[in-house]
């Protein structure tokens, strides 16, 4: 039987929305974002037609590291609220039809976590072994840091005990041993206390380092395998809630991502974000040329029918572009951040996209249309839907996280706190909140929020797109990206100017099996409010997309005609 059969796939075509509850909105005005707030604001993502909400962290933490430190798995960081508060968001959530995810981030701790500060006590504390260590010097892993400047090694040595802990990350996140079976139990409890409350499930922060094993015992029979485990992990989650979900984040090629989705039976994570079509989108646009995207998504593979993949323009790190060639990536830099500030870490830019693409309204719509457009499940970062940009005073990623800019008020409508209080300051300059925020757009009908409004609404009425087979469709323009989705007998049509030129598209869209006199009538019916576009004597289409253009079409057709 497969996981299809026991389970609501709701995953397959939701609009996943990310937001960090300390700078959506602030309810108590403390300066510091909240749940008392994100509950005044759940309306609004009802109205956008937003159907799941992502939580970033917001478990107890020294905030060094915007809550990916965690010191509790099983409570609220008190500025934020309580458990009861974050009980009634999702009730008021699920009363609006919108599932919860949280992050759950199982990597690491915080050092400050009661765990690791019983395990620096001595070498034979109970807790020891729920995290890495070692005895001996470790050799120069300097090439191994996530992190590159802020760490020069993955070890750190602990006063305490003379011995050398494992962090991934930043020496103050050790990283938890899920070679022991007590942590593995602790992951899988605290999982279950967030299921009970009503979340429906997880996006699994760094998965390929939380299934790092470089505390199993050297005993191969006692050695656990890391994708057993992923997909027990699984298991326990669809036991307790059998249309939870697991969003997993792997920035790995897609031969290892398939693994992380469990092969053939698609049993360990159910969705992973495509952080492979993301670089090439960015690729294509910096190009003005819609191959480097179309030969990726040649390239992916096949996956379960009950997987997913997860679509972005923009998430809450930096815009990664480590899989890019470096004059691949060279040439992204020069287009879209050329500035050293800009960029982090030598591999990606801290911006987001509208600033990226000079406030061009046609071509920052035309990416949107086209990542709701593709294959996968579209996830929007908060502030997206209305083209927020970014920060560059704050330090790092932090350049992206900035609070959301609700009106032209003081501190952008966020908090009634004085500026000084603020979790983080407001965007400064053009894309700031005197031009940039929710109640402007709202009230403009030919806004971007209404514009990504309308887009969730066909998206939402397009079951094709989250259900169907994708295929690529041939086409003259090289700036041009040409695709159709067919799901239980139905097509939509897809195309996307790269280009600052107008271009005229002529391509069979009906595959070259199919009769020409069964077209008779048949046409492209267009869901964004153009002309409908017929077909003519040999099976071909032919339309006009502006410079950055977009259009999204179904096939209508007579009843004896089979599409091939």
């Amino acid at each position: 039987m497969s996981i299809a059969e026991t389970s609501d796939l709701w995953w397959k075509n939701a609009v996943i929305y990310c937001l960090d509850p300390e700078t959506f909105f602030d309810g108590d005005g403390d300066g510091t974002g909240d749940f008392s707030g994100l509950i005044q604001r759940v309306d609004y993502l009802a109205a956008l037609g937003v159907t799941c909400i992502w939580l970033m962290p917001f478990y107890p933490t020294p905030d060094r590291d915007d809550g990916y430190d965690v010191t509790d798995m099983y409570g609220v960081d008190r500025r934020l609220g309580t458990l009861g508060d974050v009980v009634e968001f999702i009730r008021t959530a699920k009363d609006r039809g919108m599932r919860v995810i949280a992050d759950f981030v199982v990597n690491h701790t915080s050092d400050r976590h009661p765990w690791f500060v019983e395990s620096r006590k001595s070498l034979d504390n109970p807790y020891r072994d729920y995290y890495v260590w070692r005895d001996d010097t470790p050799p120069d892993t300097s090439d191994e840091v996530v992190f590159p400047g802020e760490e020069s090694s993955i070890w750190t040595r602990d006063q305490a005990t003379g011995e050398w802990y494992l962090h991934m990350f930043a020496k103050h996140q050790p990283d938890l041993n899920v070679a022991n079976p007590k942590v593995r139990d602790e992951i899988a409890k605290s999982m279950g206390f967030w299921l009970q409350l009503g979340i429906d499930g997880f996006r699994l922060d760094a998965v390929p380092f939380f299934l790092e094993l470089r505390g199993a015992p050297e005993d191969k029979a006692a050695r656990i395998d890391p994708h057993d485990y992923l997909a027990a992990l699984r298991s326990f989650l669809n036991r307790r809630n059998g249309s939870g979900v697991l969003l997993g984040e792997v920035n790995l090629p897609y031969k290892d991502q398939l693994k992380y989705f469990g092969g053939p039976e698609g049993n360990e994570l159910n969705m992973q974000f495509d952080f492979l079509s993301m670089q090439m989108m960015y690729l294509s646009l910096a190009r003005e040329d819609a191959r480097p995207l179309a030969t990726n998504l040649k390239s992916r593979p096949k996956i379960h029918p009950d997987n997913q993949w997860a679509m972005f323009v923009r998430n809450h790190d930096e815009l990664t572009l480590d899989k890019l060639s470096d004059t691949e990536r060279e040439e992204v830099f020069a287009a879209f951040g050329p500035d050293e500030n800009m960029q982090m870490y030598g591999r990606g830019l801290r911006r987001r996209l509208p600033t990226m693409l000079s406030g061009d309204p046609a071509r920052i719509r035309m990416v949107y249309s086209l990542m709701f457009s593709l294959p996968g499940t579209p996830v929007l970062f908060y502030g997206e839907e209305i083209g927020m940009g970014e920060d560059l005073r704050a330090e790092g990623r932090s350049a992206v996280r900035s609070p959301m800019q609700w009106s032209s008020a003081e501190n952008g409508g966020f908090s009634t706190a004085p500026a000084k209080d603020l979790v983080a300051q407001p965007v400064d300059g053009s894309f700031g909140p005197e031009f940039i925020n929710v109640a402007s757009a709202k009230r403009e009908p030919g806004s971007l929020w209404n514009f990504v409004a309308t887009l969730i609404q066909r998206y939402r009425e397009s079951p094709e797109l989250g259900w169907g087979d994708f295929e690529l469709l041939k086409q003259p323009s090289a700036q041009v990206l040409l695709h159709r989705s067919t799901w239980s007998g139905s097509t939509v049509v897809l195309a996307h100017n790269f280009g600052a030129e107008r271009t005229s598209v002529s391509a069979s869209v009906t595959g070259a099996g199919t009769a020409k006199q069964g077209l008779a009538g048949a046409y492209l019916e267009d869901l964004l409010g153009g002309e409908d576009v017929p077909f003519d004597d040999d099976g071909n289409v032919r339309f006009e997309l502006d410079r950055y253009g977009y259009r999204w079409f179904r096939v209508h057709r007579p009843e004896n005609l089979k599409l091939v």
